[in-house]
């Protein structure tokens, strides 16, 4: 089993990650399941130094994936600090529809990926954490609206007048 750990915490940056949301005709959306956690993810990982976020959500679908599907314009940034490790800004863009050729190229080139489905909206929390399915509820609101949002902890932050 691999492990994949935070950067080392330093309080005077942020740790970054980026991931891409791929969904299917009918409106599911494509979660990975890692090998070295207990819940479900997006295809992503943490950027690396010198790394912008675009570029880091490529290089991981790729590690992850084995694919190099066009990656989109930014959907979500979200301020989602933790206990554990600090400060985060997470970041997704958009993956759009893989095309069938696409998914039978998917294989799990580093070991971090076991498999991957589509999954209703309605049932992202059978998979995944709380936080991570606001967060993909409102990248997948801004997919449709063609909007990009600010998120704190997964919500929506109020504009300052």
């Amino acid at each position: 089993m691999f492990a994949v750990e935070a950067p080392a915490h330093n309080p005077t940056r942020a740790a970054m990650a980026a991931g891409a949301l791929f969904v299917d005709d009918a409106g599911r959306v494509m979660l990975v399941e890692p090998t070295y956690k207990n819940y479900w993810d997006i295809p992503g990982g943490y950027v690396e130094p010198g790394e912008s976020p675009a570029d880091a959500c490529a290089r991981e679908v790729r590690e992850e994936l084995g694919i190099e599907p066009r990656i989109g314009r930014l959907l979500v940034a979200d301020w989602a600090p933790t206990k554990k490790d600090g400060d985060k800004m997470l970041f997704i863009f958009e993956g759009g529809r893989l095309t069938p050729e696409q998914h039978d190229a998917i294989r799990f080139p580093d070991g971090e990926i076991s498999r991957y489905e589509y999954i209703a909206p309605n049932d992202l929390a059978k998979y995944t954490i709380d936080r991570l399915v606001q967060r993909i509820t409102a990248a997948e609101e801004a997919r449709r609206a063609g909007l990009s949002l600010y998120l704190e902890n997964g919500a929506v932050e109020r504009q300052q007048s």
